[in-house]
């Protein structure tokens, strides 16, 4: 299969396991081009754009990590990214500052990944380390009637168990132009794009007052959180600056900013 033919079977899915209002604000400080969509009870799906991946100047699995990475790391909910493309399928796991894990499989379904990668999605999602584990086990042994896209639907069989559920139309081997015109066409689909720091701010305020937890805390806690994610962030930038890790940068940014906002946030409520 050619090189382009792989690009046009090439789709990713990112699946936030926290409703749209939550992701909204993450998804925003990627500053792509995305769309959001509803999945389940407590669960998201962001759908990027074929471009997108382009752009990163990487592999797909490459990116679709540096993308999860970003979006969980300033927040307390999992993010799973599916990817596909002519030569194979697989996942990636992402939750706060923990290292980000993946498992892939070749075209006709043989397993690349290591085992970790399953222990990882299973505890950050919350699935039952034995039933669920069982059906995880079985994606990484041997099936030669189990190609990578079933691979993939069997993955999302397991995370249905969370309440995951995925619109129609939004399925592994799927390219990115069906995915996003399946979305697109859902009552609820929203397109996320960066509205500018003021517009993101306020975003975020509205994010942390209608949720109990909140986006940021308030007082000591959080101005010290909001000051180490700041270092931590412009640390992370500068690192992805140095090593052309165009993921280490975009993640940096959003640590960066989330750190900024919490410091804005306890400002803007102590002053209330």
């Amino acid at each position: 299969m050619s090189a382009t033919d792989h690009s046009r079977a090439a789709g990713v899915l990112l699946l936030c396991r926290a409703e749209p209002g939550r992701v909204r604000p993450s998804a925003q400080l990627l500053n792509e081009p995305l769309l959001l969509v509803p999945a389940g009870e407590g669960w998201s799906a962001l759908i990027p754009g074929e471009d997108s991946w382009r752009t990163e100047g990487t592999g797909l699995a490459t990116a679709t990590a540096g993308w999860a990475h970003a979006l969980a790391v300033a927040e307390p909910w999992p993010v799973v990214g599916l990817w596909w493309d002519g030569s194979g399928a697989g996942f990636v796991v992402a939750a706060g500052f923990r290292r980000t894990a993946g498992y892939a499989w070749l075209a006709d379904g043989t397993p690349l990944g290591e085992e970790p990668a399953m222990t990882a999605l299973r505890a950050r999602t919350g699935l039952d380390p034995v039933l669920d584990g069982d059906a995880l086990d079985a994606l990484t042994r041997p099936d030669p009637d189990a190609d990578a896209a079933a691979r993939v639907r069997g993955l999302i069989a397991v995370l249905s168990r969370t309440g995951l559920h995925l619109p129609p139309g939004l399925a592994p081997g799927v390219p990115a132009d069906g995915l996003r015109a399946s979305a697109g066409a859902l009552p609820a689909a929203e397109a996320v794009y960066w509205p500018g720091w003021r517009e993101a701010v306020r975003a975020g305020f509205d994010a942390a007052d209608s949720s109990r937890l909140g986006a940021w805390t308030r007082g000591r806690r959080a101005r010290a959180l909001g000051a180490g994610e700041m270092v931590a962030g412009a640390a992370l930038v500068m690192w992805g600056r140095r090593s052309g890790r165009r993921g280490a940068v975009t993640a940096g940014a959003v640590v960066l900013a989330d750190g900024a906002l919490t410091l804005a946030y306890d400002w803007w409520r102590g002053r209330a």
